[in-house]
């Protein structure tokens, strides 16, 4: 089955502000990598590489999305405001060209703790007949939510048809209408069960829970961050500056920590900007 992917990356990551307000969603890092270099990772672990294969779409501080992709995937630049995970497809239509596409959403972090990325959502594409919607998920705390899907919630991949996306207009929408609850009516729409561990990274409990899941039992420091203080559970990025004490936290690159300050349960991001993750999310597993 001929099949390319898309990573959605256009979206402007509000319940992150201000962080977002610098950097869009897509390439805030976790565990000292862009989400979306995560994203195009596990693709390539599927055998999808480059710009025939794999296109990215951008807006929200497109520039700095398309700087950092570079050749690596075709880029989609949505003029004024995002279109939209729908909108988004749609105005790839000519590029996905009669294909397959598997999407995955830039702010979705999956960690499987037997498969490496790539093959970890394998089972999306295993014998797929071409023709019914799949989507990764795992088991909803209530089966009966509004936004769930045969019990389970959407986990950040879903595999579409040609069918399904040759008709969607360039015009802002979403998949959830557009695509999945229809087919999930006609019967044609089944979730492939994810066993691994999963953040939307959408809000700062969420990604500073995504990032201390990606740190392990410790700490994960970048080779080039200067530490002379106290670090314990927390990520420190690239050309970042430790000189107090920090726990349960994340330092973005080229951040400082003073001598006399304490970060615990927060991101801190260049020129002092601080924000607060108290509530550390429960991962949802498989």
């Amino acid at each position: 089955m001929d099949v390319c992917a898309v990573v959605l990356a256009a979206g402007e990551g509000t319940r992150l502000r201000p962080l977002t307000e610098r950097v869009p969603k897509a390439l805030c890092p976790v565990g000292n990598v862009p989400l979306l270099d995560r994203a195009l990772d596990r693709l390539a672990g599927l055998g999808l590489t480059g710009p025939e294969h794999v296109a990215v779409n951008a807006c929200y501080l497109g520039d700095l999305v398309v700087a950092h992709v570079g050749s690596r995937a075709h880029l989609s630049v949505e003029p004024g405001d995002p279109l939209g995970t729908a909108g988004g497809l749609g105005n790839l239509r000519d590029w996905v060209a009669g294909r397959g596409v598997l999407v995955g959403n830039a702010d979705a972090y999956l960690a499987d703790p037997v498969a490496p990325p790539g093959p970890d959502v394998a089972a999306l594409l295993d014998g797929w007949d071409g023709r019914s919607v799949r989507l990764l998920g795992q088991p909803a705390d209530d089966p009966a939510a509004p936004g769930t899907f045969g019990g389970h919630r959407f986990v950040g991949f879903s595999l579409l048809p040609w069918r399904l996306v040759r008709d969607l207009p360039a015009t802002f929408g979403d998949l959830v209408r557009a695509v999945w609850r229809p087919a999930e009516a006609a019967g044609a729409l089944a979730v492939v069960p994810y066993r691994g561990t999963f953040y939307d990274t959408g809000t700062p409990a969420d990604y500073l829970a995504a990032n201390l899941h990606a740190a392990g039992d410790g700490s994960l420091v970048h080779p080039s961050a200067t530490v002379t203080g106290w670090v314990r559970r927390a990520v420190i990025g690239a050309g970042a500056t430790v000189r107090g004490e920090v726990a349960r936290a994340v330092v973005w690159p080229g951040a400082t920590v003073g001598p006399d300050e304490r970060l615990t349960d927060a991101v801190r991001a260049p020129g002092g900007l601080t924000v607060p993750a108290a509530q550390i999310a429960e991962p949802g597993t498989g």
